[in-house]
């Protein structure tokens, strides 16, 4: 896989830093703060980024992001071009509900096949050779054995049984992690930071490698615009 890595392009009242080795950069307004970084070391080429946005209600009232006011656009020589559809954590839920439906249903076909397959075990077929003045004869003899079928069929209740428990704990845990790391609605107090994952359509590009986009974060009456370049790891 094709790892790319974000560089932030600071403008006035904003400045890049490093956050745990990870570039990052803040933006200071009138009334919020706010700071975005990417949410791993690297981006893959062609995923979906994903950025942790983090706001600071510096006012002396309560304030409310909304997840709807952070929006992405595609630049190119720095202007907008289009937007980039940013997931709710109600679209990334239903695409996690739509994503275990289709593993159940691939579960259940491979829980069937091995059951089949384990119920046809025990029978057997055994050669042999006789030989006698007359010549040599070749016997099969077919048998079935109770005890080697009962083995295959708890073996397959057993990796069925696992691989069903496997695919709900996975999906229980890719559900929890949307509740707890996706950013939502929030009203925040004064002096409260709040933040998230925000998860967004990747760039396209049919010039060179280089990608660039917006996040915008509409908050308290105020515009954070933080320009990115996702680029090759290397790339100076």
């Amino acid at each position: 896989m094709t790892t790319e890595v974000a560089r932030f392009q600071p403008k006035a009242q904003q400045e890049a830093i490093y956050r745990d080795g990870q570039p990052a950069l803040v933006s200071k307004k009138a009334k919020t703060v706010a700071m975005v970084r990417p949410a791993s070391r690297g981006i893959r080429a062609g995923a979906r980024p994903i950025y942790v946005v983090g706001i600071y209600n510096a006012t002396g009232a309560p304030i409310t992001l909304r997840a709807e006011d952070i929006t992405v656009e595609q630049l190119i020589d720095g202007q907008p071009v289009q937007p980039l559809k940013v997931y709710s954590y109600e679209d990334l839920v239903r695409e996690e509900q739509t994503r275990q439906v289709v593993a159940a249903v691939l579960v259940g076909v491979a829980a069937g096949a091995n059951a089949a397959a384990a119920s046809r075990s025990g029978y057997y077929t055994n050669t042999s050779q006789v030989y006698s003045r007359y010549g040599t004869a070749t016997v099969v003899t077919n048998g079935y054995s109770p005890t080697a079928n009962a083995v295959a069929q708890a073996n397959a209740s057993y990796q069925n049984a696992q691989m069903v428990n496997s695919a709900v704990e996975r999906g229980q845990q890719n559900l929890a992690t949307l509740e707890r790391e996706v950013l939502k609605d929030n009203t925040m107090m004064p002096g409260e930071w709040y933040g998230g994952q925000v998860v967004f359509d990747p760039p396209q590009t049919s010039t060179g490698d280089q990608k660039a986009y917006r996040i915008t974060i509409s908050v308290g009456g105020e515009r954070h615009e933080v320009d990115v370049s996702q680029e090759a790891a290397g790339r100076a």
